[in-house]
């Protein structure tokens, strides 16, 4: 998909996104082509798995994949739980701090190669990045190959009905409308999602603590899946250590 380099190249070198992370609070926000605003929860997202992100991750099953994992309190929290996960994002300061809180992460797009394609048995689109590439199709398509049969996806949705795709730019307080270069982005609230979700069956959506999230259960089959491409034997995190991947699991060595 011709969008997703730019998506990831944009918001990789967003300078706003990476100096909030840094500091661990914003204000951040995501600005569209018309100026319209959307805040950022850079606080939350910088502090430890909440009430609301333990009962989502009490609803994992077996190997989780964090998609946008962002700073890592999710894929430290599982990690701190003994469970195998894995954090990938497109930021070099989120998986920076991701590592730094005893996670293992990738720099890594979705829409690349990523280790143990085929055999997660969760993958979560959590804060937002169901939107992740503006198309929400493409999206739920790539993360059915990320998937075991019969997998699990979780994905917080908008508390909203929407069903919206934008440019949108990551800025601070003070940046200018030419600081960072427009990428695609998707707002979906839970109905918007399930009309995309083509070949998953839904199994459960609730809303707490002011946020919305749907699960669904991929219905793609073992032969389908067993087309996906192998993962790759090495990959390096931010700290630039290197570390092997096994050939039997989803997940780097520890």
């Amino acid at each position: 998909m011709s969008t997703v380099p730019a998506t990831a190249a944009a918001w990789a070198t967003a300078d706003p996104y990476a100096a909030a992370l840094r500091r661990g609070h914003g204000p951040l926000f995501l600005r569209r082509a018309d100026g319209w605003l959307l805040p950022l929860e850079v606080e939350r997202w910088c502090a430890r798995a909440d009430a609301v992100d333990r009962e989502v991750l009490d609803r994992c099953e077996g190997t989780v994949l964090d998609v946008g994992c962002g700073p890592g309190r999710l894929v430290a929290e599982l990690a701190a739980r003994g469970r195998a996960v894995l954090g990938i994002d497109v930021s070099a300061a989120a998986v920076d701090r991701t590592v730094r809180l005893g996670g293992p992460a990738l720099r890594r797009s979705v829409f690349e190669p990523l280790p143990g394609e085929g055999r997660w048995a969760t993958v979560l689109l959590m804060d937002g990045n169901i939107g992740i590439g503006g198309d929400p199709r493409a999206l739920l398509d790539r993360v059915a190959v990320l998937l075991r049969p019969g997998g699990l996806l979780i994905a917080e949705t908008a508390l909203v009905d929407v069903d919206e795709r934008a440019q949108v730019q990551v800025v601070g307080p003070t940046a200018t409308g030419e600081a960072d270069a427009h990428f695609p982005w998707a707002r979906l609230g839970t109905r918007a999602l399930l009309r995309y979700a083509r070949g998953w069956e839904p199994v459960g959506q609730w809303t707490t603590g002011g946020r919305c999230f749907a699960a669904l259960r991929s219905r793609r089959s073992r032969t389908a899946s067993s087309s996906a491409e192998a993962p790759k034997r090495t990959a390096v995190i931010s700290s630039q250590r290197a570390r092997n991947m096994s050939a039997g699991s989803p997940v780097a060595d520890r």
